[in-house]
């Protein structure tokens, strides 16, 4: 049986090795749909992964990448055949089931997301499980009523994956869309994502009071702890922010004042085990609402071996938008 490449993160009496290995189709876990890879991603949860500066792995050996775009190279499911290009985000691959850091991945077919004909699989791994949280978040603020004309949206970590396409889908959609960020000298790059303000991270970095002078009419958030907190504390009323990352901390050093004297929402987003129904809502409205230039603008192509120097990088905040990893 022909063998391929992956890379495979073992457990040692220190931690954790990470190095590329040769298996073959019988390393493989189970599924019922085995799939070529052509491209995967870089997420901060692969950062974090593969510097071992979180558990994210919960089984060894463990190939990281928790996303893949490719062609479907056997089925013994009736949803696909050979040839089919897919998309897999989520679903516990780089944590407890092989992931996307691998010429071949073997799933099963209700993972599976078919490419939106929009896209190639370039564009799909720019978009990774960062563009597609995004999507989940805009469609939080969306399901609580805000709207354009209700005022300012801010997007923290702006600079991010997920923030940078935040801001792209939110310009699109008409809202007024002000960016957050510690790199304030990338204030062009998000301006032509369609920010039309850009603010200093540190103005969110101070003790958040239990209720600050109203700003947003809605958030989204990939930071957490004192941020999230200064962010909710700002919130307008009725207002929604949508939360879904940590890059800060997992802490939330807040009130319930924002909640009970405003009645605003706090939507956590989970990307990692959404239903199908809403990765299809996401990835259609990705195709409809996402601006194909500035995705490709705001994506960085890499060979695959690259990803170990990448992934210390991206946990210290030192990559902008997306990178894309072109497999084999």
């Amino acid at each position: 049986m022909a063998g391929f490449k992956a890379l495979l993160a073992t457990k040692t009496d220190g931690g954790q090795s990470v190095d590329w290995s040769d298996l073959t189709q019988d390393d493989l876990m189970e599924g019922n749909v085995t799939i070529r890879v052509s491209h995967t991603t870089l997420n901060y949860k692969d950062g974090l992964a593969i510097t071992g500066k979180a558990p994210i792995f919960r089984r060894w050996p463990m190939i990281p990448g928790i996303d893949l775009a490719g062609v479907v190279e056997s089925s013994e499911s009736s949803d696909y055949k050979k040839g089919d290009e897919v998309i897999v985000n989520g679903w516990g691959m780089g944590e407890t089931h092989f992931g996307g850091y691998s010429e071949m991945a073997r799933v099963d077919a209700g993972w599976l997301v078919p490419l939106p004909k929009q896209f190639n699989c370039s564009d799909a791994m720019a978009i990774g499980t960062a563009g597609y949280t995004a999507m989940l978040c805009v469609l939080a603020l969306e399901d609580h009523n805000v709207k354009p004309k209700d005022g300012q949206v801010l997007v923290t970590g702006a600079n991010g994956g997920v923030g940078s396409v935040a801001v792209a889908l939110l310009s699109r959609l008409g809202y007024d869309v002000v960016a957050s960020t510690g790199r304030t000298e990338e204030e062009d790059y998000l301006k032509y994502l369609g920010a039309k303000e850009v603010v200093d991270r540190n103005e969110f970095s101070g003790k958040a009071s239990m209720l600050g002078k109203e700003r947003w009419a809605g958030a989204v958030d990939s930071v957490g702890s004192t941020t999230l907190a200064n962010v909710l504390s700002q919130t307008k009323y009725y207002g929604a922010v949508a939360a879904c990352g940590l890059a800060q901390g997992p802490d939330l050093p807040t009130s319930v004042m924002p909640f009970i004297l405003r009645g605003i929402t706090l939507q956590g987003v989970d990307s990692v085990m959404a239903s199908k129904e809403r990765r299809l809502l996401a990835w259609g409205r990705l195709a409809k609402d996402l601006d194909i230039g500035k995705l490709r603008a705001m994506a960085v192509a890499h060979p695959l071996e690259d990803v170990l120097e990448l992934a210390p990088q991206i946990v210290e905040g030192k990559v902008r938008g997306r990178v894309v990893f072109n497999v084999g």
